[in-house]
C-alpha cells in the first residue's frame, strides 16, 4: 500500500462510520459481554469477535479506505472500570487482529486505524472526581494502549473525541514514548469534539486546541462526534484557513435527539453526503472524511459514491485540458 500520508496528497481518504450504534443492531444482552459486564463494547473483541469483524467488513464493502479498531475504551484507565487494567496490550492487539482479518477476508487493502478515546478523567478540571488523577497515570494509560496498537500492526493512531486539551497533550506524549520504545513511528491524528457553539467540554475553543496539538507534532487534526456537519461549519472554515496540516472531518448523523431514553441520529446518507461534498469542494485542506455516531455503512457507501464522482470529474477535466 502507498504511505498513508503520501496518499493524502493524491486523494481524499474515507474513514468508516460508527461502531457503537452498529453493535446495538445486534441487540446485545449482558451475556454477550466479557464477564457479563453490559456496555463493555471493547470486550466484544473477545466474546463476540464475529460481530466486530462483520461490522468492519460491512464498512469495507461500503467502500471505506480506513477502518478503526474497536478500542475506543481500551486505554488502561477505562479498562480499569471493568477490572481489565492489566490486559491493555492484549485488548488492543486482539482488536487490531480482528480488523486485519476483516480486511483479508474482504480481499481489499485498507488502513487499520488504532482508535484511542478519552480516559474518563478531565485533568484540567477542578472536579473532585474527574480531576483527581496524576498526569503520569494518564500518560501511562495512553502509552500502554499505543504499545498494544503498534504491536498489533496498526497503520495509524487516532486520538479521538478529545474533551480536554491537557489529556490530549498527555496522550501525544505517551504515544511518542511508545514510538521511541518500539523504535517505530506511525502517523498520528488528533480529533477533538466540539459542542454546537464550537467549544470543547471544558470551554476550550477550536483555535486553542488546534494551536496546542499541531505544535506537538501530530500529522493531522480533526473534528469528530457531538454534532452533525452543519454545526461544525465555522470551526472547519477556521481550521482550513490555517493551511498547515491536513484536516479530518467525522460528524455524527446530525444532532442527537432523545427518544425513549435513547439517542437517535436522523441525518440521512444523502444529507451527510451533500454537506461533506460541500466541505471538500470548498476546502482543499480536508483530506479525510468519515462518520461518527449514527452513521452506518449506508452513509459510507453514499460518501464513497460522492468522492468517486468528484475524482472522476477532476480526471475528465484534466484530460480535457491536456487535449486543448
Amino acid at each position: 500500500m502507498n504511505s498513508f500520508l503520501t496518499e493524502l496528497n493524491d486523494r481524499i481518504l474515507l474513514f468508516d462510520g460508527a461502531m457503537g450504534t452498529e453493535i446495538q443492531k445486534y441487540s446485545p444482552t449482558e451475556r454477550d459481554y466479557l464477564d457479563n459486564k453490559e456496555g463493555f463494547n471493547d470486550s466484544l473483541n473477545f466474546s463476540r469477535p464475529e460481530w466486530i469483524k462483520q461490522i468492519h467488513q460491512n464498512y469495507i464493502q461500503a467502500g471505506c479506505d480506513c477502518i478503526e479498531t474497536n478500542t475506543f475504551g481500551s486505554n488502561t484507565l477505562k479498562l480499569k472500570e471493568f477490572g481489565n487494567q492489566y490486559k491493555t496490550e492484549e485488548f488492543n492487539i486482539q482488536a487490531t487482529r480482528i480488523a486485519k482479518e476483516a480486511m483479508k477476508e474482504a480481499n481489499k487493502e485498507v488502513y487499520i486505524i488504532g482508535s484511542m478515546g478519552p480516559t474518563g478523567f478531565l485533568p484540567s478540571s477542578n472536579d473532585s472526581d474527574l480531576g483527581n488523577i496524576s498526569l503520569n497515570e494518564i500518560e501511562e494509560a495512553y502509552f500502554d494502549q499505543a504499545i498494544g496498537l503498534i504491536s498489533g500492526g496498526c497503520d495509524v493512531l487516532l486520538i479521538e473525541t478529545g474533551q480536554d486539551v491537557l489529556e490530549m497533550k498527555l496522550a501525544v506524549e505517551g504515544i511518542f514514548r511508545a514510538f521511541k520504545k518500539l523504535e517505530k513511528s506511525l502517523p498520528l491524528i488528533s480529533n477533538v469534539t466540539l459542542d454546537q457553539y464550537g467549544k470543547m467540554l471544558l470551554g476550550t475553543n477550536v483555535q486553542s486546541a488546534y494551536t496546542t496539538l499541531s505544535n506537538l507534532g501530530v500529522d493531522l487534526f480533526g473534528l469528530n462526534c457531538s454534532t452533525g456537519p452543519i454545526e461544525m461549519t465555522p470551526s472547519i472554515h477556521w481550521l482550513c484557513e490555517q493551511k498547515e496540516i491536513p484536516i479530518l472531518v467525522m460528524p455524527n448523523a446530525g444532532m442527537p435527539i432523545n427518544e425513549n431514553g435513547q439517542a437517535k441520529y436522523l441525518m440521512s446518507p444523502e444529507e451527510i453526503s451533500a454537506k461533506l461534498s460541500d466541505f471538500v469542494s470548498k476546502y482543499e485542506m480536508i483530506r479525510i472524511i468519515g462518520g461518527c455516531c449514527g452513521t452506518s455503512p449506508s452513509h459510507i457507501r453514499k460518501l464513497r459514491y460522492m468522492l468517486d464522482e468528484k475524482e472522476q470529474f477532476v480526471k475528465s477535466h484534466k484530460s480535457f485540458e491536456s487535449n486543448l
